[in-house]
């Protein structure tokens, strides 16, 4: 079996519910506060962990006690934390999300994401071998991203880059990422299909929600669907899909098979709250049946 290799980003997420949105000044009482590791590279780490990858994360977290809590959870989906660094000085990456009529409102501070450099990609690359899986996103300085995905492309990994947040300016690097994993919005900020085609990308998967998803090359696209599930919390859908699907294609499987796997997984993740630990295990997925 290939490794999978994430650089990406860590965050604690703060989240608490509050009938609305406080006023300037104002204090209000809300409740059903909780605690989730979290941030996009994390969370499809751990996805790809718990799905049976041999997973190595690379990424910053600050010295305090969310860095720890951090790297603890990642161990605990045996993912290999020994790139994740730890930077004096900053906090750990935050994210505090007030729900308030079911809509998330969320301040991010990047924190330690912030500090990724090239010494930290070179440090987890210099393991990496041909054939491997490279997996990133967008939450880690633009540049950082794109100095990885042309070093990774350069050893002969294959590159996936999820384009989370949808940020333009990264399409300067597209043409070291064999295949890009948007969702319908990041698509259409990205300029769609066609420009994404253009930068040099050969394959897109696009995620569609509760439709499920679409594989297009530059000569053919096709939609799939996905399983039908009573959602809870939709919060790890799309990072499960991007640990899935490493975590199959690092076991030989094709485009085609690892998307299905990886999207039975989301689909379970959906009927569970919280973003890490929603994520199921392989066994989970292998034995799941819909209730008929």
């Amino acid at each position: 079996m290939k490794k999978v290799i994430v650089v990406g980003s860590l965050n604690m997420d703060m989240c608490i519910n509050a009938p609305y949105c406080p006023k300037g000044g104002e204090t209000l009482t809300g409740g059903g506060f909780m605690t989730n590791a979290g941030g996009k590279g994390a969370n499809q780490a751990t996805a790809a962990g718990k799905l049976g990858a041999r997973v190595l994360m690379c990424g910053c977290v600050g010295e305090d006690a969310f860095g720890g809590q951090l790297i603890d959870s990642l161990r605990a989906a045996e993912v290999d934390t020994q790139f994740v660094r730890r930077q004096k000085g900053v906090c750990t990456g935050i994210a505090v999300i007030l729900v308030t009529g079911g809509e998330n409102r969320i301040i991010l501070d990047k924190g330690a994401n912030a500090c990724l450099c090239e010494e930290d990609i070179d440090r987890v690359l210099e393991y990496a071998e041909a054939g491997d899986i490279y997996l990133t996103q967008l939450e880690n300085p633009v540049e950082m991203i794109g100095y990885g995905l042309r070093r990774a492309k350069e050893k002969g990994l294959y590159t996936i880059l999820n384009p989370a947040p949808a940020d333009p300016s990264a399409a300067s690097f597209f043409r070291y990422a064999d295949l890009i994993t948007p969702n319908e919005s990041e698509l259409e900020i990205l300029g769609g299909k066609e420009k994404i085609f253009a930068a040099g990308v050969r394959t897109i998967v696009t995620t569609l929600g509760s439709r499920g998803y679409e594989i297009a090359d530059t000569t053919s696209a096709k939609e799939y669907p996905c399983l039908r599930v009573q959602a809870v919390d939709t919060t790890a859908a799309g990072d499960t899909v991007c640990g899935g699907l490493a975590a199959e294609l690092a076991r030989g499987a094709s485009l085609e098979e690892a998307m299905a796997f990886a999207s039975k997984a989301a689909s379970i993740a959906c009927t569970r709250k919280g973003a890490a630990q929603s994520v199921p295990t392989r066994e989970e997925v292998d034995a799941f049946r819909l209730n008929r």
